[in-house]
């Protein structure tokens, strides 16, 4: 059997994607290696009618609702290569060997981050430190706060994270990030910055207590955010001939076509818009909707 679409990845915009096309009764696989980048995520936010949800919740039903169109199937598998044989169709390979033929496909499988190098950071990692002011900074709202950073992004974060609280410390971990002009501008905000070196964080539970300092020294601190860095997962894009921009994101247009034709994109691994349940899932539906909208005009061709 020759899919119409082959999806790589269970996320947001994965799921609405095979959505989208099972109501449009295509044939659909969609491959989910069950690893999401918001595994540490306890809730998420900003998703109308599913503030709070988590991640295995949101997961679970939108499995639900995808299982009411029988020409899509959900597979738990890693693709681990993709090639183009003859004419249009795409050969997908899975860790096990098994080979799937596709007239399209939709890149979905999101972005793998990687973390300042802090001691312990990990433990407070989607409990009380996150990524997204956007998705968790109510819950954080007027509290004493820190930002961790490495990279370049820490000015913008900060003034981002500046609306939910005041009470503020960036903290570069002995990296200087942070020109004498930006420096300026976060100091007339009562935004302090501390640029030595961490010796880790301390608390209990995932519950940030302290960032403790080389020197000795250490602030209070109930929570806060942290700047990391984002890449392509693996090389499938990029095997693919995918046009990815200088952060490693596919450009694509409004409907997730990539400069390789049969090719779409969707979710974080895209350039289009911010990194968000809402976003990604919209993305989504708008790359199911150039698919089939090729599809059909192929037929009519």
């Amino acid at each position: 059997m020759i899919l119409d679409c082959a999806i790589i990845g269970g996320g947001p915009a994965g799921l609405s994607a095979a959505l989208v096309l099972g109501r449009a009764g295509r044939k659909v696989i969609l491959f989910d290696n069950d690893q999401p980048r918001n595994a540490v995520t306890q809730k998420s936010h900003g998703f109308i009618t599913r503030d709070g949800v988590t991640p295995r919740e949101f997961r679970n039903l939108a499995h639900q609702d995808i299982s009411k169109y029988p020409s899509v199937q959900i597979k738990k598998c890693k693709i681990v290569e993709v090639k183009r044989e003859k004419g249009s169709i795409f050969k997908l390979i899975t860790h096990e060997g098994k080979p799937y033929l596709s007239k399209k496909m939709i890149i979905a499988m999101g972005l793998k981050e990687s973390l300042p190098n802090v001691n312990g950071i990990r433990d407070y990692y989607g409990k009380s430190i996150f990524s997204c002011p956007y998705c968790d900074g109510w819950e954080l709202r007027e509290q004493p706060l820190v930002l961790i950073s490495e990279n370049n992004n820490a000015f913008h974060m900060a003034k981002m994270v500046y609306q939910w609280s005041k009470d503020l410390v960036v903290c570069t971990n002995g990296n200087k990030i942070i020109s004498e002009t930006e420096e300026q501008v976060l100091k007339r905000k009562g935004i302090i910055i501390k640029e030595k070196p961490i010796l880790k964080l301390s608390g209990s539970d995932g519950k940030l207590e302290k960032v403790v300092f080389e020197d000795g020294t250490e602030i209070n601190r109930s929570g806060g955010f942290v700047t990391t860095d984002l890449e392509q997962p693996n090389d499938l894009a990029k095997s693919l001939g995918c046009e990815v921009n200088k952060n490693g994101r596919v450009i694509v247009d409004v409907l997730g076509r990539s400069n390789v034709e049969g090719v779409y994109a969707a979710g974080d691994v895209s350039v289009v818009g911010p990194s968000q349940l809402v976003i990604a899932a919209a993305q989504g539906t708008c790359a199911a909707m150039g698919v089939n909208s090729d599809l059909t005009m192929e037929e009519f061709k």
